[in-house]
């Protein structure tokens, strides 16, 4: 699985339009730079929408709102739609504002999407129309864990039948589904909750993977979310030895994904299917 999927990804160097938040702009273009990917960003109309036509992928990300980058954002969907991209949702804050919730629903009536990504309580909301959350974080409530992992996973796999998209639920247990598979994962690591941005980073490398493994998104984001998982660990391990702080993490985060090969990825994955 890891072997093609990566080497897909190094050979093709998806171009990936990001429309996405001002606070990780730059981290996403760089995650997107060391995951093997290349990254363009636009969210003037005027020009968002020729850029999408010569990508591969499209990235939209509802962190920081406004009119006009709503309206670039609908026609640019529709745009890579037309052209049998794939097209990654990150509905940042979904539940936590009436903007950025009927945003994600007119998203959603207007454009279809390859995957959806986002924490549980974003995830939810996407499901039930209203949701809870802090601030852009998930709800502790709503934590995914063991305990209630099984109901976790049909919530997904309904979600995927519903909207005909991946599901990409991340947390501390990462559920990626469509309406017949899931894949369970566990790589990751708390650190990576303290540095903005991570999961705006994952939905960019995940729009990677899937223009480069056009024919299984399913298995070309869990292969995402697996990788930038393990990257974080790897990140924490040079963290502990060099005495770093969370700023360092960030840059070692970057790092470790600018690394990654397969057999790294094949070793370290904690992955299984259901």
């Amino acid at each position: 699985m890891f072997d093609s999927i990566l080497k897909n990804v190094h050979e093709k160097t998806p171009l990936v339009h990001c429309i996405t938040n001002y606070v990780t702009v730059n981290d996403v273009a760089n995650i997107l730079l060391a995951c093997g990917g290349s990254p363009i960003m636009a969210d003037d109309e005027r020009d968002a929408v020729e850029i999408t036509g010569i990508c591969n992928a499209l990235v939209i990300n509802i962190g920081t709102l406004n009119e006009r980058t709503i309206a670039t954002m609908l026609k640019t969907g529709k745009r890579a739609n037309e052209l049998s991209h794939p097209v990654v949702l990150d509905p940042v804050g979904a539940g936590a504002s009436k903007l950025r919730t009927d945003t994600t629903f007119k998203l959603l009536e207007e454009v279809r999407f390859s995957v959806i990504r986002g924490n549980i309580s974003e995830i939810k909301t996407v499901s039930r129309g209203s949701g809870t959350t802090k601030g852009v974080d998930a709800d502790v409530s709503d934590a995914v864990t063991d305990e209630n992992l099984d109901e976790t996973i049909s919530f997904a796999k309904d979600l995927s039948l519903r909207t005909g998209a991946v599901i990409a639920i991340t947390g501390a247990i990462d559920i990626v589904a469509d309406s017949n598979k899931v894949y369970v994962i566990r790589n990751g690591h708390p650190m990576m909750s303290k540095v903005s941005g991570t999961g705006c980073m994952l939905a960019a490398v995940i729009a990677a993977y899937c223009a480069a493994n056009p024919d299984n998104h399913l298995d070309a984001t869990a292969a995402a979310v697996s990788a930038f998982g393990l990257c974080g660990e790897l990140a924490y391990d040079r963290l502990v030895r060099n005495d770093g702080g969370t700023s360092s993490y960030r840059t070692y985060l970057i790092d470790a994904m600018s690394k990654l090969d397969a057999e790294t990825l094949k070793g370290g994955a904690k992955i299984e299917s259901r």
